[in-house]
């Protein structure tokens, strides 16, 4: 479940009727190829993963329930007596796969879809005479039902899907133009369902091996995977970095694709149009071409309408991360691009530090992504671009500058090349471990630094966030166990787990192979890297993380490797959290985040379902925005900015307030007229500050 996991569940209003048919319809039937693929995947996860995998009736159970919830996740299509007529693959799914004998899965999948495209005709037919709803009553719409029981009645799926269609109406009503009426709301929704029915028939069976593969490959852990041919294809082009697109790696989750990280440097991180755990509802190309709802899409379907040519314009309707109300959904334009190397690199600055009226210059590097040029370095180019050799560059222009410390920014930085992190810790240490990396077999291969001597030996921190991931948690492991420096922040990510791209006669599969230790011998799995002092986060660990995926693979300790320690800063971390305690307490940017914190998770835990009253929808939209609004101005107050009249211009502008709104002010180290996310970088900076002072007087 998300942040707002209540929220995000109102939005899926397209969709199906169940007609009970006893005979099962004909669909897509398995070819040799994809036999051979099935059984290549299952020889791949018992001989080839990580983990110990057997794939035995245990299993088989586990996978069709998987299955099941591919299909149909919110249980609102398939009856009771549908699952009932397929309860043989509950014992026979680990035989499915390994032998190729797949006909039961599609006859099951058949079932499904002809459930579904019932369900759509259905409200197809329900809306030709438009829609005449009164939204009055005490009706209301569970938000969540994937612990739902399957209905035994078709009855009860009507009053559902009755329910959501309703809500569907409100919601399009509620966010649609002054000028809009029942009739344009009757027709979008009819447009929609028609657009999904046409979809949904083009149905092939590639996608059922694909549905099904996925089902399977999920059962064991989140980052195994089975790539159809064109999603080969697909994925050989993103890591050539030649993609045109917008730099937007997505996820689904349930009938949603959200937003999980972005591409340092590419279209949507430079426009900041997208956030992590943003959810994308409709897509539409160019300025004025068609919105097509996405909801309940499969996942590569949408990857292809957002992918396109260089140069050209994508739009998307996307309910936001922090939306109180899936009826506040705005729109968001995007130039596709491709992402340069360039883009990516490294770059530094110089924060003032104002202590008793003197002024102290601390040094931030911010790196976005552990790159490395290969074509370069394997051409042998002895001047090739690399993330460690641009840091040494900053890190020589901050000398310069007589800085007393330099924070190393990792925030958002999801990995790269594991070398550059490996390179990127010896330029803070002399020579030593780095990390750990453990195979199927229990082998551990050592990786470190081996040049000697140091390019910087002088006060540092790492500043990180929940979007820091794998090699940013390999680099700040490493630089907190050798007692180099401090991390502040908040937990990463957590991907701890190693993996490859191995050929199938028909595909692919990305298969773990391989999981990290830091050198004290605990992994980076799942915990990811906690930091030494915590900042607020309004990125849950149920929204973005390993910890919210299903099926991760668990935390584990190897034996710790010897090294040497080149500082202890636990020694001073009480003094230290006491002061960074005492300045944000009366920071309105820290203060605004912990109580933005604090409410996201309560309305989260509050709402479970949504009226379908209007009057009352509209008070409890209000009430939640006007908290919202209240702990943005209490913000823009305590800084001296004039407050918003509305939540929704809130949003757009809480963390991007200009410096032209701001007074002038003759304190250096006033920040009134920065956003949120830039008090952070000046909190490690102060940080660092404190610490070099204490190490100063020891």
């Amino acid at each position: 479940m998300s942040l707002f996991a209540a929220a995000r569940r109102a939005a899926i209003l397209s969709l199906l009727l169940v007609v009970c048919t006893p005979a099962l319809a004909e669909g897509p039937t398995p070819t040799d190829e994809q036999r051979q693929a099935a059984a290549e995947v299952a020889e791949s996860l018992r001989y080839g993963h990580y983990a110990d995998i057997n794939l035995d009736d245990e299993w088989s159970s586990r996978a069709f329930q998987r299955y099941l919830d591919v299909l149909d996740p919110q249980r609102a299509y398939l009856l009771s007596r549908d699952v009932d007529d397929f309860q043989d693959l509950e014992t026979r799914f680990d035989e499915a796969l390994d032998n190729g004998e797949l006909e039961r899965v599609y006859e099951l999948y058949a079932r499904y879809q002809e459930r579904l495209e019932a369900r759509l005709e259905w409200l197809i037919d329900r809306l030709e005479d438009g829609i005449d709803y009164d939204y009055q009553g005490n009706e209301r719409l569970a938000l969540d039902r994937e612990n739902e029981a399957w209905a035994k009645h078709q009855d009860a799926l009507d009053r559902l899907w009755e329910k959501r269609l309703k809500n569907a109406a409100l919601t399009q009503s509620l966010s649609a133009p002054d000028d809009e009426d029942d009739t344009d709301i009757a027709e979008t929704l009819r447009e929609r369902y028609e657009n999904q029915l046409s979809r949904v028939e083009q149905t092939n069976a590639e996608d059922v091996l694909v549905l099904f593969l996925s089902a399977v490959t999920g059962t064991i852990d989140p980052h195994t995977e089975y790539l159809s041919p064109s999603q080969s294809e697909s994925f050989d082009i993103q890591m050539k970095l030649s993609l045109e697109g917008i730099g937007a790696l997505l996820q689904s989750e349930g009938e949603y694709v959200k937003v999980s990280s972005l591409v340092p440097g590419g279209p949507a991180d430079k426009s900041d149009a997208l956030q992590p755990a943003d959810r994308i509802v409709a897509v539409g190309q160019g300025e004025d071409g068609e919105m097509v709802n996405v909801v309940g899409m499969r996942l590569d379907e949408v990857v292809d309408l957002i992918r396109g040519p260089k140069g050209s314009t994508v739009r998307l309707d996307v309910i936001p991360a922090k939306a109180v109300d899936v009826t506040r959904t705005h729109t968001v334009r995007i130039t596709r691009d491709t992402v340069k190397l360039e883009d990516q690199a490294a770059s530094s600055e110089v924060v003032t530090v104002t202590r008793d009226g003197e002024e102290h210059k601390i040094g931030v590097i911010d790196v976005p992504t552990f790159y490395v040029d290969f074509d370069a370095w394997q051409a042998g180019d002895s001047d090739y671009r690399s993330s460690t050799r641009d840091v040494a560059k900053e890190i020589d222009k901050l000398k310069a500058e007589n800085v007393e410390g330099i924070v190393l920014d990792l925030r958002n930085n999801g990995g790269g090349a594991l070398q550059e992190a490996n390179s990127l810790v010896g330029l803070f240490i002399d020579r030593g471990p780095t990390v750990q990396v453990r195979d199927a077999r229990g082998r551990i291969n050592l990786y470190g630094d081996s040049d000697s001597g140091t390019h910087y030996d002088g006060p540092l921190s790492v500043l990180v966030n929940r979007l820091s991931a794998s090699a940013s948690e390999i680099f700040a492991g490493a630089i907190q166990d050798y007692g180099r420096g401090l991390v502040v922040g908040s937990q990463t990510f957590g991907k701890g787990t190693v993996q490859t791209l191995n050929d199938l006669s028909h595909g692919q599969i990305k298969l773990t192979r391989a999981k990290f230790y830091r050198i004290t011998g605990e992994s980076t799995q799942l915990r990811g890297v906690e930091p030494d002092i915590a900042f607020p986060s309004l990125i849950g660990k149920d929204d973005i993380g390993e910890s919210a995926l299903d099926n991760a693979l668990p935390w584990d300790q190897v034996r710790a490797v010897q090294y040497r320690q080149y500082g202890t800063p636990q020694r001073y971390l009480a003094t230290l959290r006491d002061k960074h305690e005492a300045r944000v307490q009366q920071n309105p940017n820290f203060v605004y985040l912990e109580r933005e914190a604090r409410l996201a998770k309560r309305l989260q835990e509050q709402q479970t379902s949504i009226s379908l009253n209007r009057e009352q929808r509209q008070r409890e939209m209000e009430a939640q925005e006007a908290e919202q609004l209240s702990l943005e101005n209490q913000r823009r107050r305590a800084l001296g900015l004039e407050p918003l009249d509305e939540w929704i211009d809130a949003r757009e502008s809480a963390e991007a307030s200009s410096s032209e709104d701001a007074p002038e002010s003759d304190d250096a180290s006033a920040e009134d007229d920065e956003p949120v996310d830039r008090a952070q970088v000046v909190e490690a900076a102060e940080i660092l500050l404190d610490y070099a002072h204490l190490q100063d007087a020891a």
